[in-house]
C-alpha cells in the first residue's frame, strides 16, 4: 500500500523536474540569443549574410515540426486536424505573420549596432506594451488595471536601465536604437497576436502542422529577402560564406528557443516563462562583464529589477474578456 500511495509523488517529482529542466533550457537559451548575435561579429561587422541565417533558422523550425508530425503520425496516425494537406482559406492568414517575423528578424540583427547585449534584452520587453494594446484591438480582451501598471513600470525600468550617468547623454542608447527597438516591439507585438488569433480559430488543428505552414512562408520570404538583398554576395561568395561555429549555433539557438517555450507552456505556465526571462536578462548581463567588457552600473540593476517585476505583475494578472 505504501509503494502505491508513493506513486503520485513519484509521479508529481518527475513532472516537476522536467519543468525544472525546460525551464533552465529555455532561461539558457534566451539569454544567450543576443550573446551570439554580438559573438557572431568579427571586427564589429557581420562577414556572413543574416538574410541567409535567418532562412536556415526558419527552415531548422519547419525541419523540426516535421519531425514532431513524424511522430505524431507513427504514434496515433493521420488525422483531419495533424495532416498536412489543407485548403487555401487557412493558409492564406500565415504570410502576414511570416512577412513580419522576417522584418522582425532582420532589424534584430542591425539594432546591435547601437546597443549592447544587455542593452537589448531591456529593450526586447517593450514588445509587452505594443502586446497589451493590440490584445484589446485585435483580440477585443480588456487588461486590468495591474497590467496597465505593469506597462508603466515597464517603462520606466528601460528608461532607468540605460542611463548614463558618465555621458552629457541622458540615455546610452542612440535615438537610432530606441526607434529600431519600438519598431521591433510594434511587429513582435502584432505578429504574436496575430498568430494567437490564427491558432486559436481552430483549436482542434494540430499546432505542428500550423507552425509548418508558417515557417513554409518564413522561409519564402527569407529565400526573397536573400534575392532582393545579398543575391550577388551568396552568387559570388558563397552561401556559407562567412559562417563560423558561433553563427551556426546562433542558428540553432534561435530555432531552438522557439521549441523551448513551446515546451515551457506544455509542462509549466506563464509565471515559470516571466521568471526563464527575467533570469534570463540579468544573466545576459552578467556574461557580457566577461565576454565584452561590459560594465554594470546601478542604473542598469534597478532597471532590471523594475523591468522584472512588471513582467511579474504584467503575466500574473490575467486578462479579462
Amino acid at each position: 500500500m505504501a509503494a502505491i500511495g508513493a506513486m503520485p509523488e513519484i509521479g508529481g517529482f518527475r513532472q516537476k523536474s522536467r519543468r525544472s529542466f525546460v525551464t533552465l533550457i529555455l532561461t539558457v537559451l534566451t539569454s544567450s540569443q543576443s550573446i551570439l548575435i554580438v559573438w557572431s561579429k568579427r571586427a564589429g561587422k557581420y562577414e556572413y549574410s543574416v538574410t541567409t541565417a535567418n532562412f536556415l533558422v526558419e527552415a531548422l523550425k519547419c525541419a523540426l515540426s516535421l519531425v514532431a508530425l513524424l511522430r505524431i503520425w507513427r504514434k496515433d496516425g493521420v488525422t483531419d486536424d495533424n495532416r498536412l494537406s489543407t485548403t487555401w482559406d487557412e493558409v492564406k492568414v500565415y504570410p502576414i505573420p511570416a512577412a513580419l517575423y522576417l522584418v522582425k528578424n532582420l532589424l534584430q540583427y542591425y539594432i546591435f549596432a547601437y546597443v549592447d547585449a544587455p542593452g537589448y534584452q531591456i529593450l526586447k520587453n517593450l514588445n509587452i506594451i505594443s502586446t497589451g494594446i493590440l490584445y484589446q484591438i485585435i483580440l477585443k480582451r480588456k487588461l486590468t488595471e495591474i497590467q496597465w501598471a505593469a506597462f508603466i513600470l515597464l517603462c520606466a525600468g528601460c528608461t532607468t536601465a540605460q542611463l548614463n550617468p558618465s555621458s552629457d547623454h541622458v540615455l546610452q542608447a542612440p535615438l537610432q536604437g530606441w526607434v529600431m527597438a519600438i519598431v521591433m516591439a510594434l511587429l513582435s507585438g502584432f505578429a504574436g497576436v496575430y498568430t494567437e488569433a490564427i491558432i486559436k480559430k481552430r483549436p482542434s488543428r494540430n499546432i505542428n502542422v500550423q507552425n509548418f505552414w508558417l515557417y513554409v512562408f518564413g522561409m519564402i520570404f527569407n529565400a526573397f529577402a536573400i534575392m532582393t538583398q545579398d543575391f550577388d554576395a551568396v552568387m559570388n561568395d558563397g552561401f556559407f560564406h562567412g559562417y563560423s561555429l558561433i553563427t551556426v549555433l546562433m542558428i540553432l539557438n534561435h530555432a531552438l528557443s522557439g521549441i523551448a517555450v513551446s515546451m515551457v507552456m506544455k509542462y509549466a505556465d506563464n509565471i515559470v516563462k516571466v521568471y526563464s526571462t527575467s533570469v534570463a536578462m540579468l544573466l545576459t548581463a552578467v556574461v557580457s562583464v566577461f565576454l565584452f567588457g561590459f560594465h554594470l552600473s546601478l542604473a542598469f540593476f534597478l532597471g532590471s529589477t523594475v523591468v522584472s517585476v512588471a513582467i511579474y505583475l504584467h503575466s500574473t494578472s490575467k486578462a479579462r474578456r
